[in-house]
């Protein structure tokens, strides 16, 4: 049983129906994430620290969650608190990916020890008069899909569902993607099984050490599909909206029309048309099959050897089914 409604009130303006996009590393979540943050009446963030520590210490270990029950909502709440306020200040605190989904220009260079500076600090990258909902696309949500339906019963999630291939083949372009996999950072000794990495047995355990970067990145891809198939089971129709990658690159306006009707807003057009930059672009539909170019005969091996089942399971045909 979910835990009763909290009143939080950021700037005068009481939190209802928060919206948080989920899904797989590189599944395409912040390209909805920049539509719903440049559309009105919505304040989007995305990897405020202070919610980043709070869930990714719940995704990294989830006992931490189990055992504080109520207590882990509200710590998660109360981060959300923060990062949701509309100021000049708060505003500076927010990486640059966070501005440039909005569109605004990066915080000037500086030591990144160095507090925010009053030459810093920046107009809010929303209005607050007429602010209606709040939203976050931080990554790696999915792991604490269950803290964030506890702290927040109303919340409305969309998840994000892409090709296995092409998400890891995006993933080991992406340095903070494979830097989860040093020795330092991988705690699969004191936490097994483990969502996180995708380890959920004593094979993919032994696995683990020797595995090439391919089947590490197809294991988390495996794992968190799988958090989501079991969300879907476990959540109402009415709170969790699922996208497909493939649909909103080639149907973005369709897609757009559909989210907007699940969330009751309105979402930018101007956004959700040019949701794919340039250089994804290639031959077929923006971000779509790049994997047949970019991982090797190998790799795509090793990634549908691990994840075949739920590739299939998700309607993308294999290698070895043409």
């Amino acid at each position: 049983m979910r835990s009763t409604p909290h009143i939080l009130v950021i700037n005068g303006t009481k939190v209802r129906r928060p919206v948080f996009i989920l899904g797989a590393p590189h599944s395409g979540a912040e390209l909805l994430a920049r539509a719903v943050k440049r559309s009105p009446g919505f304040h989007l963030t995305t990897g405020r620290h202070g919610v980043l520590r709070v869930t990714y210490a719940f995704a990294r270990q989830p006992s931490i969650a189990n055992e504080r029950g109520k207590g882990a909502a509200r710590v998660l709440r109360d981060a959300y608190a923060e990062a949701w306020q509309v100021s000049a200040r708060a505003c500076a605190q927010c990486p640059d990916e966070c501005r440039e989904l909005g569109g605004l220009p990066p915080r000037p260079p500086g030591p990144p020890d160095r507090p925010a500076q009053e030459a810093d600090l920046r107009e809010p990258c929303v209005e607050p008069n007429g602010l209606a909902r709040f939203a976050d696309a931080s990554p790696d949500l999915i792991y604490s899909a269950d803290v964030l339906l506890d702290a927040f019963p109303d919340a409305q999630l969309v998840q994000l569902i892409r090709d296995g291939r092409d998400a890891v083949a995006d993933m080991l372009d992406d340095e903070r993607c494979l830097a989860w996999f040093k020795p330092g950072l991988a705690n699969l000794d004191t936490v097994f099984p483990n969502p996180f990495f995708g380890v959920e047995d004593h094979t993919d355990r032994n696995r683990w050490p020797r595995a090439a970067p391919a089947v590490k990145c197809a294991m988390r891809w495996r794992g968190s599909v799988r958090l989501s198939a079991k969300l879907r089971q476990q959540v109402p129709e009415e709170q969790l909206f699922t996208v497909r990658y493939e649909d909103l690159v080639s149907r973005p306006r369709r897609v757009g029309a559909d989210l907007s009707e699940y969330l009751d807003a309105p979402l930018s057009k101007t956004a959700l048309s040019g949701l794919v930059r340039a250089g994804d672009r290639d031959a077929g539909e923006p971000g779509v099959g790049v994997w047949r170019e970019r991982l090797t005969p190998r790799q795509a091996a090793q990634v549908e050897k691990v994840a075949g089942t739920e590739l299939r399971r998700l309607g993308y045909r294999l290698g070895s089914d043409a």
